[in-house]
């Protein structure tokens, strides 16, 4: 899982509040070379449309964001959901996704919270709100202690500052919203979605070939 995250770079944090428009955005993103997401369970269309989005793309790596409880963990995965990412790092989640070796991605961003993760065998941690939380510094201040343990930061990444941190060895990849922005979505703005995620993609592969 961890390799696959890293060859995109980038994951797309989706939230989709109708899930007609789950497969038409998921054709979008493998389109503009981008076939994973992170769809986050804010919203009640959340569970129907990742199932919209793996039934037609059975190759994409779609997980389940913004888990809160272990009954979403549960609803998540039961609609195909391949990796679980929470805000924060809950114990209870995440050991529940270990018991069931399903691969999650807790919230940390103090060295307590990375220090569980490493207790617990997890390579990799989200970093959420990246921006808020301090950034690129603060990542690199933590993985001097813990550099077994790979950032994947979320929050406030877009296309002008993507490039500082996927050049930081200790990052795998970043999660982002700008080229799913909301409006986008429900606006039916798929063409303009598909040239963002190119750009993404551009961006990835120029930074680490």
């Amino acid at each position: 899982m961890e390799e696959m995250i890293a060859k995109y770079g980038v994951v797309p944090v989706v939230v989709l509040n109708d899930a007609k428009d789950a497969e038409p955005l998921a054709d979008a993103l493998c389109e503009g070379g981008l076939s994973c997401a992170e769809v986050t369970f804010r919203t009640a269309a959340a569970e129907e449309s990742i199932r919209l989005m793996v039934k037609a793309h059975p190759e994409m790596l779609v997980g389940a964001g913004t888990i809160l409880t272990i009954d979403q963990v549960d609803r998540a995965v039961g609609a195909g959901a391949k990796f679980i990412v929470s805000p924060g790092f809950d114990p209870e989640i995440v050991d529940y996704c270990l018991s069931k070796n399903i691969p999650v991605f807790p919230g940390c961003v103090t060295p307590s919270e990375v220090a569980q993760a490493v207790k617990r065998g997890l390579k990799v941690v989200k970093f959420f709100p990246a921006e808020q939380a301090g950034g690129l510094p603060m990542i690199k201040a933590m993985a001097a202690p813990y550099n077994m343990v790979k950032f994947m930061p979320t929050g406030g990444i877009n296309a002008k500052n993507i490039k500082e941190y996927l050049e930081c060895k200790n990052i795998i990849c970043c999660g982002g919203s700008w080229m799913v922005k909301g409006d986008l979505i429900s606006d039916g703005k798929f063409e303009e979605i598909i040239a963002l995620t190119k750009e993404a993609v551009e961006i990835v592969k120029n930074i680490r070939g």
